[in-house]
């Protein structure tokens, strides 16, 4: 893989014994009434794999947050679990208990349980120690999935292979090397770039990485709000999201280093920031966004289409974060960068769990939004560098 010093070690080219106990860390990050599945059906064969020969596998999983009150019972995974792979899944509500321990080994060979999202600790997102060593009773082998946390140092994926022998999913390395393509600069073809969505990773990572990297940024969502503002742009109540300071100066640092053309709408739609969106219409950026309305789409400028039109002859496109409110109906700028995607030629990917259930797109996909963003900018990510430590310490695989 691109910028490691060595790959980390494969659950598949490790022989699994009936009866162990593996603790499976993965990303069923599904928003409730699982609408999208990706993250959960990305896992699958995983899980079957430590099934078929005869692992207790215990699954430990995350939804929503701890620090914003999202974070829920996993019920709804479980049984969705259940029906996929055609087996009973129980679901343990516990996981840093001794009832929890005990479930483990009380399950049979080949038998899986999901146990209780990790986010209803305040400590995993912190990587808190002693929670990770509670988590790490689960098994006797840890096997890490869930690429979409896979840039984050949380307990559930991290922490708990300082205490266990850890290895990669296929699922985790598939994912990586499926976006190996679209890291780094490409001299013989020609790379667009769409960021947009209301993330900060979209401004703090995804925005620079493709300035410096990509011949094209098309910026959409708070990314296109914060550059519109840096450039003097009066943005009425649009969207500037969590850490909007933080986001102001990467916004200003990408500009001052880009080596692409950032697209720069002469033309935005606007709606009333009423919770009904309505009122919509066509401005001249210029003029200003009124109080009271927020930009909800954006107008594709015509030497823009002109350098879609050459990327049908060949070339990549990335899609992180949808650039409007597209759900809503605002699909300016999204129907014809989707309909450039669709064309043979184009090498193109949608980035992020949000972008994928949103935006109608047939190619290829990646169910991590922000780890996307991190192994494009650095080929490299914290569970992989978490796996490479655990695997050059011998004293980890004697559980």
């Amino acid at each position: 893989m691109p910028g490691t010093v060595a790959a980390p070690r494969r659950l598949q080219n490790q022989p699994i014994e009936p009866g162990q106990r593996w603790l499976f860390s993965a990303g069923f990050n599904c928003a409730p009434g699982m609408t999208d599945t990706s993250r959960i059906d990305s896992e699958l064969n995983d899980l079957r794999y430590l099934a078929a020969r005869g692992a207790k596998v215990a699954v430990l999983s995350h939804q929503g947050s701890h620090r914003d009150g999202t974070a829920t019972h996993l019920h709804e995974a479980a049984a969705y679990l259940t029906r996929q792979l055609g087996q009973p899944v129980k679901y343990v509500p516990e996981n840093a208990s001794d009832a929890a321990v005990r479930a483990t080994h009380g399950l049979a060979d080949g038998q899986i349980a999901l146990f209780g999202n990790s986010r209803l600790h305040a400590g995993e997102e912190d990587n808190d120690p002693e929670l990770a060593r509670q988590f790490a009773q689960l098994g006797d082998y840890a096997a890490i999935g869930g690429f979409s946390k896979a840039h984050r140092c949380h307990a559930s994926n991290v922490g708990i292979l300082d205490h266990l022998p850890g290895w990669a999913t296929n699922s985790l390395i598939h994912e990586a090397d499926r976006l190996t393509p679209w890291t780094g600069r490409a001299t013989d073809t020609l790379s667009i770039a769409a960021v947009g969505g209301r993330k900060a990773e979209k401004s703090l990572i995804g925005l620079p990485c493709f300035a410096r990297n990509y011949d094209i940024v098309i910026p959409g969502g708070a990314v296109l709000n914060h550059l519109l503002r840096h450039l003097g742009h009066d943005i009425g109540d649009s969207y500037l999201g969590e850490n909007p300071g933080r986001r102001a100066t990467a916004t200003r640092a990408a500009l001052e280093n880009s080596r692409a053309r950032i697209h720069v709408p002469s033309q935005v739609v606007i709606a009333r920031d009423d919770g009904t969106w309505q009122d919509a219409q066509t401005i001249t950026i210029s003029d200003g966004v009124p109080a009271g309305y927020a930009i909800v789409d954006f107008l594709l400028q015509p030497w823009l289409i002109e350098e879609l039109e050459r990327l049908i002859a060949g070339g990549r496109m990335l899609i992180a974060g949808t650039p409007n409110l597209h759900a809503l109906g605002h699909t300016h700028a999204t129907s014809p960068l989707l309909a450039w995607a669709e064309s043979p030629a184009v090498h193109a990917m949608l980035l992020g769990g949000d972008t994928v259930a949103e935006l109608p797109f047939s190619g290829p996909t990646s169910t991590g939004g922000g780890s996307a963003l991190c192994y494009l900018e650095q080929a490299d990510l914290a569970v992989l560098e978490a796996l490479r430590r655990n695997a050059a310490d011998d004293r980890k695989d004697r559980p």
